[in-house]
């Protein structure tokens, strides 16, 4: 066959394709992969960004918190005005309470006089004394006896020193190590990672390895000190903490890039820095640049071994690259919109976080007001029993309401999602009543306010409800109203009931809400129960606040089968409308209190009854004995699970009553030690063991049931629960 040379057009343009086709592709593979640096450079500055603030913001509310801490130790010290100062024992017994690891006093030269703990010294004590000489709530860094690193709070505050001169504050120390787990900058789940350091570049918090005293001295060790190398990023970073301003720099080592933000943190002179590495972004894009450029290339090579045998049929092959290249697009789109749909969807999840946090204290502040408000009464009437009685009762009242509130707050994920467990239960709804008035009561009287509750047309005082989250909700309505009602204006809270026809064992009750402050405006009222709603206008604006209440309230009320609405006029008033069908219950009548209920059990089943309880905290046990020594049972402490087994193991059959169990302890926990002991061979091995922890979670109750124990008993103790669980447990035995 004779062989037909090719035109020469033929292969200048094949020529030409290949060389276009190498062109096109390279230029596209240097522009893909200078727009994934730009992308990741993108996504780094807004996780950086919402990173740090969020630390920032966690970081604020921990000093804050300790400071707040601080002092109620120096009100402690300062005593109450009548019978001098607090003792030594006192402060240090507060401080142990709050899990301060040392307090001390600080004079005005500077002296510190070690209540208890460690001996510690200031890192740099001339701005701290400062401060404290100013009246204002330091934080500082010092190093303890053992070279461990402190953070100390301080607080102005008087008190007698052991050379005859006044105090000019009391500090009270953590550790750096705690700081920086309760602050996650030592979690390793993170993309980032933080140090909290001074001007100079030492460290107060985090790099406590040992490999650098400094992380200036870090940033030379990994970029250099020669020229292009981490003087620059250090200068700048220097300039910024003097000029008191954040920083944000990419930081750049050969193919090694980081992203560095650094802001100024309150109460002290220190400053976060947050550093995400680049390296897992890098990989990560460019493990794909890579793929899609090798699926392109081979793709485009295809397309020229395609050319050369069948040219002819290039109109097709053309239309198909085409084809493949609008799908190509068309993905890469879809990803692109996916990618920033998700970016947004995490930011304003953090957002939303962020926004319930700091809504939480609308609700929690109320019955903290009570309690507050009714320690001082209480304090100030201490000579008169009776009336310290009567506030201990209505402290007691609100303390259990801000224990439900707590409850809820660390089973965010539940009321986020809208997913309640409710806990049914007999409830006197005069009791209700009896408990808001005394929660509402201080509040209303803090603005000479008018308030008034009616309870009328009452077909069945006891019904089945939960008594938390009707709290909640009354408190969230009656909240509202006092703080959008002006000085001297009036809330009232009414109750009344219907029958209901169709199911008499329910009764339909209703309760009302109304005030006289500034009302809504009708747009508003169509979206006051969603989540972070608040009215646009000056007033509402300078109350606190973050919208969040409403939502919670409208949830649980539809939690409960019910009904919520509202009416409202500005500038005369609103009123919230909630309606409950609720199972009727057998009246309560007869009951007798705490006090004579444990009395009474302790005399009939309790009364000299041997118990072990295993608790591993010293000051739990001392609050576990005085509590329950009003039943007078004769105690036996077990340190942890071990000692609690070897205890019963070496006392005589049917020494011991029952066992009251601790889940988290040291050497051997709850769960462990009740295994152990259920599989003795002793007679006695069936010994009540009632579970008594701050897990109060229903698979926290679910697993002490698993293990063997008998109950679960949820801390703060209720001596009543406790005498209750006992005697049925006992009068079981017993039957047995």
């Amino acid at each position: 066959m004779e062989h037909i040379a090719l035109p020469r057009s033929f292969k200048v343009s094949v020529a030409v394709i290949i060389c276009l086709t190498v062109i096109v592709f390279s230029l596209l593979g240097k522009s893909i992969r200078d727009r994934s640096e730009d992308a990741i450079e993108e996504i780094g500055t807004a996780y950086m960004a919402g990173m740090n603030e969020q630390v920032s913001l966690h970081f604020e509310t921990i000093i804050d918190l300790r400071l707040t801490m601080a002092e109620s130790i120096a009100h402690i010290a300062a005593g109450d005005g009548s019978s001098g100062y607090g003792s030594r024992e006192e402060i240090e017994y507060g401080a142990r309470a709050r899990h301060f690891l040392c307090a001390a006093l600080y004079s005005s030269d500077g002296e510190i006089e070690m209540i208890f703990g460690d001996p510690v010294a200031l890192n740099h004590p001339e701005t701290f004394l400062e401060s404290l000489k100013d009246g204002e709530r330091r934080a500082a860094s010092a190093a303890g006896s053992s070279g461990d690193g402190v953070i100390l709070f301080g607080v102005p505050c008087e008190y007698p020193m052991s050379d005859g001169e006044q105090s000019l504050a009391i500090v009270v120390g953590l550790s750096t190590k705690y700081m920086g787990k309760v602050l996650f900058l030592d979690s390793d789940s993170s993309l980032s990672y933080s140090f909290v350091i001074r001007k100079d570049g030492s460290y107060v918090v985090g790099e406590e390895d040992g490999v650098h005293d400094n992380y200036f001295d870090r940033l030379y060790s990994l970029f250099g000190d020669g020229e292009g190398g981490a003087a620059p990023y250090v200068e700048a970073l220097k300039a910024a903490m003097d000029a008191n301003e954040d920083h944000s720099i990419i930081l750049k080592n050969g193919g090694s890039r980081r992203h560095l933000y650094c802001t100024a943190l309150p109460y002290c002179e220190w400053y976060l820095v947050t550093v995400l590495p680049f390296d897992r972004l890098d990989h990560t894009i460019s493990g794909m640049s890579s793929h899609w450029l090798t699926s392109v290339y081979v793709a485009s090579f295809a397309v020229i071994a395609m050319l050369l045998y069948i040219f002819r049929q290039y109109l097709k092959l053309f239309r198909g690259q085409v084809s493949e290249l609008k799908r190509m697009n068309e993905e890469m789109d879809a990803a692109r919109s996916a990618a920033e749909k998700a970016q947004k969807e995490a930011e304003h999840a953090n957002m939303a976080k962020q926004k319930f946090l700091s809504s939480m204290s609308h609700d929690i502040r109320t019955p903290m007001n009570a309690i507050i408000g009714m320690t001082s009464l209480a304090i100030d009437n201490a000579r008169d029993p009776e009336q310290v009685q009567d506030y201990l009762h209505k402290i007691e009242l609100s303390s259990k309401h801000l224990l439900g509130l707590i409850n809820d707050v660390l089973d965010i994920s539940k009321i986020e999602s809208g997913k309640m467990t409710l806990n049914i239960a007999p409830v006197s709804l005069r009791e209700v009543m009896d408990s808001i008035v005394n929660i509402i009561q201080p509040q209303v009287e803090a603005k000479d306010q008018r308030f008034d509750t009616d309870l009328y047309e009452i077909l069945s005082e006891d019904v089945y409800c939960d008594h938390v989250r009707l709290d909640q909700v009354l408190i969230n309505l009656l909240g509202n109203a006092v703080k959008f009602t002006p000085e001297r204006g009036s809330v009232q809270l009414a109750v009344y009931q219907e029958a209901l026809p169709e199911d008499t064992a329910r009764v339909r009750t209703h309760f009302l809400v109304r005030d006289t402050g500034i009302g809504m405006s009708e747009e508003y009222q169509k979206r006051i129960f969603e989540s972070f709603s608040r009215e646009d206008n000056a007033r509402v604006q300078r109350t606190e606040g973050s919208g969040l209440g409403m939502a919670i309230t409208k949830r649980i009320v539809d939690a409960m089968d019910g009904a919520i609405s509202v009416r409202s006029e500005q500038g005369k008033g609103s009123e919230f409308h909630v309606v409950l069908d609720l199972k009727k219950a057998e009246p309560a009548r007869g009951l007798p209190s705490a006090g004579e209920a444990a009395e009474s059990e302790s005399d009939v089943a309790l009364q000299g009854k041997r118990i072990l309880l295993a608790e591993d905290n010293e000051l739990n046990w001392e609050v576990a004995r005085e509590l329950l020594s009003v039943l007078e049972l004769e105690l036996d402490r077990a340190e942890n699970g071990k000692v609690c087994v070897a205890r019963f193991e070496g006392s005589p059959v049917g020494h011991y009553d029952a066992i009251i169990m601790d889940v988290r302890m040291p050497v051997m926990d709850g769960y462990e030690a009740t295994a152990v002991i259920r599989g003795l061979e002793r007679e006695d091995a069936d010994i009540p063991i009632i579970a008594m922890t701050a897990d109060a979670f229903s698979e926290d109750i679910q697993r002490c049931l698993e293990c063997g124990m008998d109950d679960h008993l949820a801390k703060p103790i209720d001596v009543q629960a406790v005498a209750s669980k006992l005697k049925k447990y006992l009068k079981h035995r017993q039957h047995a």
